[in-house]
């Protein structure tokens, strides 16, 4: 079964916002470590921010501290993320992912894709 499925995506305007949602399985979503990522065409996937839905804790990538708000929703076995202010730059494939066999989130996770074992199909974001 489909454990993460994000939504949210479309076309935005500089300067305006958006909101990106991931739904993960129950199972899944408990006290897990939830990250987003994102891809721009000819780009490697880097990492923006995390949260641990067991506690609330998160993390940003330096570069994305400011630019985005991440933000869990127990109810729903849900992880969002606020796109604020964005920019043409901001422009590509938005995924959520899952922390692999840990459950606590640690700002490294971050840096590399390998931290992380289940990967939703993403959703498109466009900036102009």
């Amino acid at each position: 079964h489909v454990q993460l499925v994000e939504s949210g995506g479309g076309s935005v305007q500089a300067g305006g916002s958006l909101t990106l949602s991931c739904e993960a399985s129950a199972d899944r979503y408990r006290a897990n470590c939830i990250a987003w990522f994102r891809q721009a065409p000819g780009k490697e996937r880097e990492g923006i921010a995390e949260i641990y839905t067991g506690g609330g804790s998160s993390y940003y990538a330096n570069s994305m501290k400011g630019r985005f708000t991440i933000s869990s929703n127990n109810a729903k076995n849900q992880v969002s993320l606020q796109m604020n202010n964005p920019k043409p730059e901001d422009s590509g494939m938005y995924y959520c992912a899952i922390v692999k066999g840990r459950s606590y989130c640690s700002a490294s996770y971050l840096t590399t894709t390998l931290a992380f074992g289940t990967w939703g199909r993403g959703t498109q974001v466009t900036v102009s």
